[in-house]
């Protein structure tokens, strides 16, 4: 069975980016897999930030829209037909001052939509996309991953739970500013282990 794999960039340095490297090695791997592959390079498509205006327009019935209001609201409608078709989302993620990059917040900000990804309850909020996996595809210039100074890998990770995505595996290529030698070494070994993950997985 065909496994869909949505492929989501977002490094400011295009394909030069260290992310944009995992990204690369990620898809290399998947040669000779029975996969479908859909990218999506939030930098590059220079996706804004949400406005409040964008936001009113989900909240507003479909058949009362105005043009604007329709225009607005397909953005997000269009993102979200992206992440429902799809059985895996993998985010190749640099660090920028300890976040993620504001574009790649921009596109979360689109799909996590009360009523659409997730819904409110007596209990808190509870995903509504199932079956769906993720992997995180990490470069820094330091070493963080497994630090409290990580803040970046937990906030991904709440942000897919939230909308019903819990199974999330991350590989870190970290140290890319400490050295050649460092970097090469941290490069492989992230690319190593994204073979090992799409050689178990599809």
């Amino acid at each position: 069975m065909t496994k869909r794999i949505l492929l989501v960039t977002s490094s400011l340095f295009g394909e030069n980016g260290q992310s944009s490297a995992l990204a690369a090695a990620f898809k290399a791997s998947l040669a000779g897999h029975d996969v479908e592959l859909t990218e999506r390079d939030v930098v590059a498509e220079a996706l804004p930030h949400l406005s409040s205006a964008e936001m009113m327009s989900w909240m507003t019935d479909p058949a009362e829209r105005s043009a604007e209001q329709q225009a607005l609201a397909a953005i997000s409608d269009e993102m979200l037909a992206e992440i429902d078709a799809n059985d895996v989302i993998v985010l190749a993620v640099p660090l920028y001052n300890l976040g993620i990059p504001s574009q790649l917040k921009a596109w979360f900000d689109r799909i996590l939509r009360a009523g659409k990804t997730f819904q409110y309850t007596e209990k808190g909020p509870v995903g509504l996309l199932e079956g769906k996996s993720g992997l995180i595809l990490a470069a820094r210039g330091g070493m963080y991953a497994g630090t409290e100074m990580d803040s970046q890998t937990p906030h991904i990770k709440h942000m897919l739970k939230l909308i019903g995505i819990a199974d999330v595996e991350a590989i870190y290529a970290e140290g890319l500013n400490m050295g050649d030698a460092r970097k090469q070494q941290s490069l492989q070994e992230a690319e190593q282990a994204v073979g090992h993950y799409v050689a178990s997985h599809f």
